[in-house]
């Protein structure tokens, strides 16, 4: 059963130049206790995805269900009770914390604000076995953040996610501002985590041995869009959109005796402001025909619960 499904999903943002669209008509699910995978590069508006499902930023069209419940159009005070089921894991620790808190504020703040517990002694406990579960000693609970490295902030942020016991949490690229050693050791706790207390994650990466390694399903965007979205598996085995294929093509292979060839995408990128109705894509794409240029393609399966948007699918799968 999924717990979190959007429907024609639109975020656009007004500018000097245009309208920006951003997310730009997504339909996705997450099923309960799995991961999807959000993939692209900067820009291509996975972090606002997220923002928007969540409401941090309020969706310009489309739908929102939570739970079966479409929660699209509730007011800020409304959401405020559904926020306890949804939280987020920002990308840069250090900027979403306050740094005149300490730890034991900072991660005592949503439990007080939605008074989760009955009593100063009880919240102590729940600080405490918070610090525990996200591996942070008990010595450091009146340091503040400028006195802590990253990854120690980054555990401050998911125990103050966990602290109201949510079922969904946004990841927004929470281990890119890391060390490698320290990017493992976080994305193992998130995935303990979600096989402790039944999970369901939104996680947002560039990174496509990252996502690789945590996510069920992946989709990957460009440019405000899904062009593809199938299971993790399937997509590093076969990926069909030529985008995929040449992020596929950048990951570094360990080992100076195999050469991998590498995608070059060359051309100029469409400008997400007041897109033509044809693929975004196209000015990039080496199998890019006339119809590209002209015509806007779907999302379309393609066995497998795999889904494309590409004109040129079926012969780029065969090449």
């Amino acid at each position: 059963m999924a717990l979190i499904e959007i429907k024609h999903l639109k975020k656009y943002f007004n500018t000097a130049g245009g309208t920006l669209h951003a997310v730009d008509d997504v339909t996705l699910s997450i099923e309960k206790s799995k991961t999807l995978g959000v993939v692209g590069e900067s820009g291509c508006g996975k972090s606002t995805l997220g923002r928007t499902i969540i409401h941090l930023t309020p969706p310009t069209a489309g739908e929102i269900l939570y739970n079966g419940e479409n929660i699209t159009n509730q007011s800020p005070k409304a959401f405020k009770k559904l926020r306890v089921g949804m939280q987020m894991i920002f990308q840069d620790p250090y900027a979403s914390l306050d740094p005149r808190m300490s730890v034991f504020q900072l991660i005592a703040e949503p439990i007080q604000t939605y008074k989760m517990a009955g009593s100063r002694q009880a919240l102590e406990r729940r600080v405490g076995e918070l610090m525990d579960t996200v591996g942070i000693a008990a010595r450091l609970k009146n340091s503040y953040p400028h006195e802590l490295d990253g990854g120690r902030r980054q555990r401050i942020g998911i125990a103050r996610a966990l602290s109201v016991n949510p079922d969904f949490i946004v990841c927004d690229e929470p281990v890119s501002a890391l060390d490698v050693s320290i990017q493992a050791q976080v994305l193992n706790l998130l995935q303990d985590l979600q096989e402790e207390r039944k999970l369901t994650y939104m996680f947002i990466t560039h990174d496509m041995s990252v996502v690789k390694h945590i996510s069920d399903e992946i989709c990957v965007m460009y440019l405000g869009q899904v062009v593809e979205k199938c299971a993790s598996r399937e997509l590093f085995k076969k990926p069909l959109h030529p985008y995929s294929q040449a992020l596929l093509s950048a990951i570094p292979v360990p080992n100076i005796h195999i050469e991998k060839k590498k995608i070059e995408m060359k051309g100029e990128l469409t400008s997400p402001i007041d897109p033509k109705p044809c693929c975004r894509f196209a000015p990039r794409c080496p199998y890019a025909g006339p119809v590209c240029f002209e015509q806007q393609p779907e999302l379309k399966c393609c066995g497998n619960e795999h889904y494309v948007m590409c004109h040129q699918v079926k012969e780029n799968s065969e090449s």
